[in-house]
């Protein structure tokens, strides 16, 4: 359906992304990096305790590594995430009518969200969804991606209306369109799982205690998604870091204890990602292939993210429509 502003003035909607760095060399990575964990959203450690251990030991050692695992999903075009993530939205640059922009930004890294708000406004937006690209909602993904987007419109002296994308987690439009890329995916393998492992981002168990909803949505995401695919569900978490307590089960301790349980083939995928990055596609797709192999193993398949998918954008024009119906009237 075509929509167009019902007062005729310019509405703009911006995807935001975590992000990724410029090159997959420690340079680029260092950067990226340095902005990433400096972030109090995403490591709620004291500054005065954190900064010392994060330029004195993980801005020195961490990018070379880094550097390494993302040389090995690296490509032509750039990074996954920024080139499925810009390729999401030119696909929606023409779903909501001509008087609708399309545009998205990293929290990190380019493209800025302060850059791409200016553009958008200058364009003649004086009214902007923000859509920030996570089903559950996290105060380290979600929240920092607003808190910048508030910070730099807090700098203006003619600010736009401003309207946020909801959580997704229990979307109908979200579940169906995830069910419908698992099944065709797991229709295309040559062999049947033994076992379906949903492996969502993991946090530091004290972040759930202090009140992120972000755990609880995951578990109803995988609930309805279950009841949905009509089949069991392994639920994993992954990427731990430092030396906190994390969530659990942990995805790579999973993966290595399932041929000993029996289930010797196996497909995992991430529903949390909107778009594959180095965490699906090294993490889980090499990483977690070796780690379930030499466990004994005999079949892997990774399943991609939704991306710029048929189903994939057919949410995501379902989710952003509902949420512009305050501002755009049916054609």
């Amino acid at each position: 359906m075509t929509i167009v502003p019902a007062q005729g003035a310019r509405v703009g909607i911006l995807l935001i992304n975590l992000g990724t760095p410029d090159a997959p060399e420690p340079a680029a990575i260092r950067s990226y990096l340095r902005e990433f964990l400096s972030d109090r959203r995403v490591v709620e450690i004291p500054a005065l305790l954190w900064q010392p251990i994060l330029r004195g030991i993980i801005l020195p050692l961490r990018p070379r590594k880094s550097a390494l695992a993302y040389r090995q999903i690296w490509t032509g075009e750039g990074s996954p995430l920024a080139v499925i993530t810009a390729r999401q939205s030119r696909a929606l640059a023409d779903a909501f009518g001509e008087n609708v922009v399309v545009d998205h930004a990293m929290r990190y890294g380019r493209p800025k969200i302060g850059e791409r708000l200016d553009a958008l406004i200058a364009s003649g937006c004086d009214r902007i969804l923000l859509a920030p690209l996570y089903p559950q909602y996290s105060s380290a993904t979600t929240a920092t991606g607003l808190d910048a987007a508030f910070a730099h419109l807090a700098r203006l002296r003619r600010q736009p209306a401003i309207r946020t994308l909801p959580p997704y987690f229990d979307s109908t439009a979200y579940i169906d369109a995830l069910a419908t890329s698992v099944a065709d995916s797991l229709a295309a393998l040559p062999f049947t799982p033994d076992a379906l492992v949903a492996s969502f981002h993991g946090m530091p168990q004290r972040t759930v205690r202090l009140g992120d909803p972000y755990y609880h949505h995951c578990l109803e995401t995988a609930r309805l998604l279950a009841e949905r695919l009509g089949r069991e569900l392994t639920i994993t978490f992954q990427s731990r870091f430092g030396r906190a307590k994390w969530i659990e089960p942990a995805t790579d301790q999973v993966l290595a204890a399932l041929p000993g349980e029996g289930s010797k083939r196996v497909a995992i995928f991430a529903p949390g990602f909107a778009a594959d990055c180095l965490e699906t596609l090294e993490e889980l797709a090499i990483r977690g292939r070796e780690q379930f192999m030499d466990a004994g193993g005999s079949d892997f398949a990774y399943l991609p993210c939704l991306n710029d998918s048929g189903p994939g954008l057919s949410m995501l024009r379902s989710l952003i429509t509902a949420e512009l119906a305050v501002w755009v009237a049916p054609q």
